[in-house]
């Protein structure tokens, strides 16, 4: 049988499968392959995360409250489609849109209601946001000084992987170039200010949803984060100022050894283009730190309690493979927003792993295995050769504008739904062993009255505020925009006087533009 990535799977492995040297590599040392730290999960488990946010801002505080006491670790913010896009609740885009896939945040009002009662020095949070990503970032910070929290004791992730989204997913609002400046001053800012924060989160996870294989997904990714660390050198930054808080975000599937092999062979790679192509001298800079979410597009409505069983073997390939914090879906998420009873039920399957498994007693558990050590090299390879036709465009900018990984993805995808159809690709309760009938499940379902409020609270926003400072800070926001300097302190400022998202992106809209992608066909 073939892998996901393209390579064969042999029958039985053996010595001869195994690449010379590995013997001799150790956890927390370069290249990184068992681990990017010494005794990783042996001393404190990973970072357990739940992904949640829906309605308002009120409602997704009482979830993370909720979550916080069952055991989570850590934060992960899911913001609403018009927060995403960079609109504010009652522009007329937004209808029918307000607070359904996650939280809506128009301003710092809702930053502030949706981390009430949390300490934000006392928890690490991560915001799944991309094209506002420096906005909502500064958002959390105001809230923070509200608080008395310093810069320097926030800790947490903002996606801000922009590149992926002209790739796979659709929310940009910006063309690529000053989507890059805004990257690289992101970048800049929170060296500065926010020291402890990881800036950029990597992400191939998209793509793996949208169809990518286990090769595609970290060679566009890796591809990715190789024009971050340009744009950011061309910016006047020192590679190992920088490369220490940059992070990943991958998937992991069913297809359990393969997605070990995927995760190892992602750091070896990421240490040898930083060490290589970039002269980083830092050991930080080349760690590749990454975040794990189980696959979402894996999950069916049908038998949907069949989930709990692929989300564990999910995880395991993720702890396995050295991930650093872990989101586990909830069985549910194929037929809506999770219940609290599911996602109680997806935390406990990471609690499981972490205390009763044994898989934190040791390092790198797969580390020897023939099949593992073999597969990990076949990955290796063909991600490599895959980053070399992304480079062979030009730049990955000039690979995406051309539609090459997007073109590639689409072709993987094409083929996964035909060998569902053709049952050559098994799939539970959909073309294998389906139940003559399903049990009536219940939704949680979204208030339509959310869009209502969120719209009249603005409209409170904007009565109560300093309107004529809101506009200066704005005036200022763009002439900054149009020169060259750093925006996020000037967007901050506008922030602090209640200028919303919307306004400050619209801003931005007005200088850069929006990007329209080119069609193909």
């Amino acid at each position: 049988m073939n892998a996901e990535s393209g390579f064969e799977i042999k029958p039985v492995y053996g010595p001869s499968d195994v690449p010379a040297g590995i013997e001799d590599e150790q956890p927390g040392h370069y290249p990184y392959t068992r681990g990017v730290y010494p005794t990783m999960y042996t001393k404190r488990p990973w970072t357990m995360r739940q992904y949640a946010g829906f309605g308002t801002a009120a409602e997704s505080n009482a979830r993370y409250h909720q979550l916080l006491a069952a055991g989570t670790m850590g934060l992960s913010v899911a913001f609403d489609l018009p927060t995403q896009m960079g609109y504010d609740s009652d522009d007329p885009i937004a209808h029918g849109e307000v607070g359904k896939v996650g939280v809506a945040i128009d301003s710092i009002d809702d930053m502030r209601r949706l981390f009430e009662g949390i300490p934000l020095d006392q928890v690490s949070t991560s915001m799944t946001i991309n094209a506002p990503g420096s906005v909502l970032l500064l958002l959390y910070q105001l809230v923070a000084e509200e608080q008395g929290v310093p810069g320097d004791r926030l800790s947490g992730t903002i996606q801000n992987d922009i590149l992926k989204e002209y790739i796979a997913r659709g929310t940009y609002i910006f063309p690529p170039k000053p989507s890059l400046r805004l990257v690289a001053d992101t970048f800049a800012y929170c060296r500065a200010e926010i020291p402890k924060w990881n800036t950029i989160s990597i992400s191939g996870y998209h793509m793996a949803e949208a169809g990518a294989t286990p090769a595609q997904e970290i060679a566009f990714t890796l591809a990715n984060g190789i024009e971050y660390v340009r744009a950011a050198i061309a910016a006047g930054l020192a590679v190992d100022d920088f490369a220490p808080r940059l992070s990943f975000f991958f998937v992991a599937r069913t297809t359990l050894l393969e997605e070990i092999a995927k995760f190892r062979a992602a750091r070896r790679m990421w240490a040898r283009i930083m060490r290589d192509e970039f002269g980083a001298k830092d050991p930080k800079s080349m760690m590749l730190r990454f975040h794990t979410q189980t696959a979402g597009v894996q999950l069916t409505a049908q038998q949907p309690e069949v989930n709990l069983i692929r989300v564990a073997i999910q995880a395991l390939g993720a702890v396995a493979g050295g991930t650093q914090s872990l989101h586990t879906n909830s069985y549910d998420e194929a037929l809506a927003l999770p219940t609290e009873k599911s996602a109680r039920l997806a935390l406990r399957t990471q609690q499981v792993l972490a205390y009763e498994s044994g898989l934190t007693g040791t390092v790198d558990p797969f580390a020897g295995s023939y099949a593992v050590e073999a597969m990990t090299d076949a990955v290796e390879r063909e991600a490599t050769a895959l980053i070399e036709r992304v480079f062979d465009h030009g730049s990955a900018v000039d690979a995406i504008e051309q539609g090459f990984q997007k073109g590639e993805i689409e072709k993987s995808a094409y083929q996964i739904a035909n060998e569902i159809d053709s049952g050559e690709r098994v799939v539970i309760g959909v073309n294998r062993f389906a139940a003559e009938s399903e049990e009536k499940y219940e939704p949680v379902r979204v208030d339509p009255a959310i869009e209502a409020a969120q719209v009249a609270r603005l409209a409170t926003l904007r009565a109560e505020r300093d309107n004529p400072a809101v506009q200066a800070a704005l005036a200022d926001l763009a002439k900054g925009a149009a020169g060259s300097g750093n925006v996020l302190p000037l967007m901050k400022e506008a922030l602090r006087l209640r200028a919303t998202v919307g306004e400050v992106c619209h801003t931005l809209r007005g200088v850069w533009g929006v990007h329209r992608p080119v069609e193909r066909f």
